[in-house]
């Protein structure tokens, strides 16, 4: 696939590292400082009630390159960008269920492409697998309800989809070097918009 750029006369960006709530609120916020009206914002996404022109469009990324935040411009990165969103909406905040379907169907039917090319595209541009990605997520989501300590390690695993508390363990250790109760004990975790 090639590096085809994006039409820029649009009325929904796609935005980079728009990861967790706390980025919705920073981006809103600026938006709100700039005058500049929106319609919706969700994880890396600005709705507009109209259509931009490429001068508006200029300008609402040097605000957000100030933040830490880039207008997507090809289609590979809002490929990626889009799948991010969607493991992150689905591990975090639960907005997408499987349906017992593997994370290969789910993506492909979320984002209407076939596996094989988002594998592709995600892992040439982030020189990393979508599963490893995937699997940093569930480790971080691990670590967040550890921390809040009101689920056992049987529940987390059986909500982050894992076969066994057995492999949630093993893949904790083998990501972070600790096993679940060891981490309890020290705590401490990433932002999401840092993975």
């Amino acid at each position: 696939m090639n590096n085809v750029k994006m039409e820029y006369h649009s009325s929904v960006l796609t935005v980079k590292n728009m990861v967790c709530s706390r980025c919705i609120k920073v981006v809103k916020d600026e938006l709100l400082k700039n005058n500049i009206e929106f319609k919706k914002i969700d994880l890396g996404k600005i709705s507009f009630n109209k259509e931009l022109s490429i001068e508006e469009i200029k300008s609402i990324n040097t605000i957000l390159k100030i933040e830490g935040f880039e207008i997507v411009e090809t289609f590979e990165a809002k490929i990626i960008s889009q799948i991010k969103t969607v493991v992150i909406e689905n591990i975090h905040h639960k907005k997408h269920q499987l349906l017992n379907q593997n994370y290969s169907a789910f993506l492909a039917s979320k984002i209407g492409l076939n596996y094989s090319q988002l594998s592709k595209i995600f892992s040439d541009l982030e020189k990393n697998t979508i599963e490893k990605y995937i699997i940093l997520q569930k480790i971080e989501r691990v670590k967040e309800l550890l921390v809040y300590n009101e689920l056992t390690l049987s529940q987390i695993s059986y909500d982050l989809n894992y076969s066994s508390p057995q492999h949630l363990s093993r893949q904790f250790k083998k990501v972070t070097g600790l096993t679940p109760s060891e981490y309890k004990k020290q705590s401490s975790r990433k932002k999401l918009d840092t993975i």
